[in-house]
């Protein structure tokens, strides 16, 4: 595991501890793009944003790591969600907000190690939704 991907996964599992940061992640998405709420509109009890929060991490954490299936899922997505009404270019912003909620969640626990591996990521997943290889 390379330390980016460790220190994301850490920070993952720290988060867990605080209980499902699913409702927290959306507030924030939707406080900070509020034209994203009406897709989610038939999602009345939230299993469907606690689905894709959960699909988002799982990806993430295969992506930070060896790469077996999260970039593409990433790509794969983005065709999806463009159906959906999510212009393309706003797609890597879900995985900032969950960066940014995941930070407060920890408060101080939100070491620099965890700062610099997600900023590594998020510039590698923004990398690869613009179709440039992963370096």
């Amino acid at each position: 595991m390379t330390p980016s991907a460790a220190a994301i996964t850490r920070s993952l599992e720290l988060v867990a501890e605080h209980g499902d940061p699913a409702p927290l992640v959306y507030a924030r998405l939707f406080a900070t793009y509020p034209e994203m709420e009406a897709l989610f509109v038939r999602d009345t009890n939230g299993s469907i944003r606690g689905n894709m929060l959960a699909e988002a991490i799982t990806a993430l954490i295969d992506y930070a790591g060896v790469n077996n299936y999260g970039g593409n899922l990433f790509r794969a997505e983005i065709v999806n969600h463009e159906h959906l009404g999510v212009p393309p270019a706003n797609f890597a912003l879900f995985f900032s907000v969950m960066r940014d909620t995941f930070a407060e969640i920890l408060g101080a626990e939100w070491v620099p190690e965890f700062d610099a591996a997600w900023g590594e990521v998020l510039t590698s997943i923004r990398s690869t939704l613009d179709g440039r290889p992963r370096s």
